[in-house]
């Protein structure tokens, strides 16, 4: 068959709160231009993020009642790290509560102040955990990456020369370890190739370096590998993930995306001795070296969940709902990051918007018109969430890109409400022309684009 379907059926439903246009102008207002700051209700069709927002399996539900709540060494907890490991292949595995805290417990370990932190390209959480510890965060993702209009099977691949005249320039000593974000979230979603990740792993381990994998959306980015990649199409979707851990030190995971669980996210390695110091660390902070601030019932729905994301059928539906979106206001001559990604749609703002210029936020007003539209809530990454202030003169740098995130969460939306985003996009892209720009009145030393709050340019 042609027509790919959702590979679920809908046991239990949440209503949705309609609203029309005065209202949601209003509210807007009242959340600064920033919708973050919107009530979940007042939302009809919620884009922000993918991270914690799927839905759970009638198995996951299941393993919820199983859970063992003991402090310490619970069932719960070996089902967890046995799921990791069948997996993942590391030999050290310690919960938190979610990726970030695993990124936290990381970077203050391993990272000090003057240290530079390679990767494809860090996204939001990952950078300002390495930037507080004083040490820079660099991106280093190949040239087709921040072309979003440029095709190419896997635009998050590191640029592996660049990479070699960094360690060159800065000395191993310098680099407290190299970072690939699979699949490449700021870069639009876009996957890394097998061979990118083998030969990271192979200049790393040349010069001593630890090698990790941010591996939050590790299932999307196998798939695309099975796909795209020349000698993996007989493959499965696991044997894969297994061989791309296989080439990395340790990973951070946020379980709350490929994990297919509303809270939790892990950290892993095969060095003993610094397992030993980030469980010292998870104790004084998370919580017991077994749980790390989950409740057991967690642990054993992302002990599921590992096992359903690597299902084909899940990942072919994911991918393809995905690509629909994408392609369909593509069409329509919206400008997006190609190829689709795997979890989201990235619009280019600045392509769409070039009337707007990069100090007036083009991402963050594109935001603000789908809210206004049609209650779509999205996210800007862009000059919001990645431009830079100058503390002396407090000159902003804009982002290399100007992108608003369309993400879909797991399992939670059918093909109508696809179509409904589409035809708002559509209708927005209509009247571009129309779109103000804003000003930004109050921002954060760190994430901004959480708290920042907007006015509009008139």
């Amino acid at each position: 068959m042609k027509t790919i379907i959702e590979p679920f059926k809908i046991k239990s439903v949440e209503p949705i709160r309609m609203t029309d246009r005065p209202e949601r102008e209003r509210l807007l207002a009242e959340a600064h231009h920033n919708p973050f700051f919107l009530a979940a209700d007042d939302v009809l069709i919620d884009l922000l993020t993918d991270s914690g927002t799927g839905a759970m399996s009638s198995e996951q539900w299941a393993g919820i009642m199983r859970g063992d709540e003991s402090y310490a060494g619970s069932r719960s907890w070996v089902r967890f790290e046995t799921a990791v490991k069948q997996i993942m292949g590391f030999e050290h595995v310690i919960p938190t509560h979610q990726g970030r805290a695993a990124e936290r417990i990381l970077f203050s370990t391993l990272c000090k102040t003057g240290d530079i932190v390679p990767n494809n390209t860090h996204f939001d959480t990952t950078r300002a955990n390495i930037e507080f510890q004083g040490a820079t965060a660099l991106d280093l993702v190949i040239p087709e990456g921040k072309l979003p209009e440029v095709v190419h099977p896997f635009k998050g691949n590191m640029d592996v020369q660049a990479l070699a005249a960094v360690i060159t320039q800065y000395g191993p000593e310098k680099i407290p370890l190299i970072m690939l974000t699979v699949t490449n979230n700021s870069g639009g979603g876009q996957p890394v190739s097998m061979e990118n990740i083998k030969e990271v792993a192979r200049i790393a381990h040349k010069h001593g370096l630890p090698f990790y994998l941010d591996a939050c959306r590790f299932a999307e980015n196998a798939y695309f590998i099975k796909l795209r990649e020349q000698g993996y199409g007989d493959k499965s979707a696991g044997e894969i993930a297994g061989e791309m851990f296989s080439y990395a030190d340790g990973c951070t995971m946020s379980a709350k995306k490929d994990g297919l669980a509303n809270i939790g996210g892990f950290l892993c390695t095969n060095d003993g001795q610094l397992a030993q110091q980030e469980k010292d660390l998870l104790i004084l902070t998370e919580g017991f070296p077994t749980y790390g601030g989950l409740a057991g019932r967690d642990l054993d729905a992302i002990a599921v969940g590992l096992e359903e994301v690597l299902h084909e059928d899940y990942l072919e539906y994911r991918l393809a709902s995905t690509r629909y979106l994408g392609e369909h206001i593509a069409e329509a001559g919206v400008p997006i990051v190609q190829p689709p990604g795997g979890h989201a749609i990235y619009i280019d703002a600045k392509a769409m918007l070039p009337h707007i210029p990069p100090i007036e936020f083009p991402g963050q007003a594109l935001v603000c018109e789908l809210y206004l539209e049609a209650g779509i809530r999205a996210v800007e990454i862009g000059s919001v969430m990645f431009g830079r202030v100058d503390p002396d003169t407090e000159e902003e740098t804009p982002a290399d890109m100007e992108l608003v995130r369309l993400a879909l969460p797991r399992r939670v939306y059918t093909q109508s409400h696809v179509d409904y985003a589409v035809e708002a996009i559509i209708n927005v892209f209509e009247r571009r022309n129309e779109i103000k720009g804003l000003r930004m009145t109050y921002q954060a030393e760190y994430l901004r684009h959480f708290t920042a709050k907007f006015e509009v340019v008139v």
